[in-house]
């Protein structure tokens, strides 16, 4: 029956709709509506109202969380973040998801690797996702400043949130979320020691921020400087045959 299948094979009635509010930020919108009603309904002060009623209604887009359909690709590494790729670097992985974390849990190698920095404008799903499936071992915030994400220093300098996820084969993939401008709240939806899925919701970042995603050493990047990405959808890279093997031996 129509309406009932949505599939790739042209059955079901598709039709535009607004996407879904993530929960976390179904309250700040409420908020917003309420502050926008008082001049409205209260002092009739539409000069102000309507603007902040407007104002409301990109509260609730901001938090907008559409589905994804994520690449199956064994060895694809997707884009944890919506947005611009503005930086592509080669560095060292930041300390702290190298090495052992004190639980004898090795993390990245202290050598120079792809960094791919996307950034997330307030027109954005600030919904971040999980580049490969597999195990998170480390969940590291550090406090900081709050500069243009759009910058260099601020993979650094500002407020930001390390995570590192292994895969079963024993590869590992770091992404740092970062505070902005704007931004000043990083949330995480995941704590060491959970499984995730690839394209699996790991956390957000509120109000324009920026996400890190560390490349493994020898690894290309598929996409290019001032690309658009998808959370979820784009492939940012994929992990060589000679990377599997690596990964097993160790």
């Amino acid at each position: 029956m129509a309406g009932e299948i949505l599939d790739n094979q042209g059955r079901g009635e598709a039709s535009w709709s607004w996407p879904p509010i993530h929960p976390e930020g179904r309250k700040y919108g409420l908020i917003a509506v309420a502050i926008a009603l008082i001049p409205l309904v209260i002092f009739d002060w539409e000069i102000i109202g309507w603007p902040l009623l407007f104002l409301a209604v990109g509260v609730f887009a901001f938090f907008r969380d559409p589905e994804r359909v994520v690449p199956q690709a064994e060895n694809a590494i997707i884009a944890p973040a919506d947005g611009l790729v503005t930086l592509i670097r080669t560095v060292e992985p930041p300390p702290e998801l190298q090495g052992d974390d004190g639980s004898g849990q090795m993390g990245l190698a202290a050598e120079p690797m792809t960094r791919i920095s996307i950034f997330m404008s307030v027109f954005d799903v600030h919904i971040n996702r999980a580049p490969i499936a597999g195990i998170v071992r480390r969940v590291v915030y550090v406090p900081g400043k709050f500069v243009n994400a759009d910058l260099d220093k601020a993979s650094e300098e500002n407020e930001r949130q390390h995570v590192l996820i292994e895969r079963a084969d024993g590869q590992q993939i770091g992404f740092t979320q970062i505070a902005g401008l704007v931004a000043r709240r990083i949330v995480p939806f995941v704590k060491p020691g959970d499984t995730v899925a690839k394209g699996q919701r790991v956390g957000l970042i509120r109000f324009g921020s920026r996400v890190d995603v560390y490349l493994p050493t020898g690894t290309e990047p598929r996409i290019v400087m001032g690309q658009k990405i998808i959370a979820g959808e784009t492939v940012l890279a994929e992990l060589g045959e000679a990377k599997l093997l690596e990964g097993v031996a160790q």
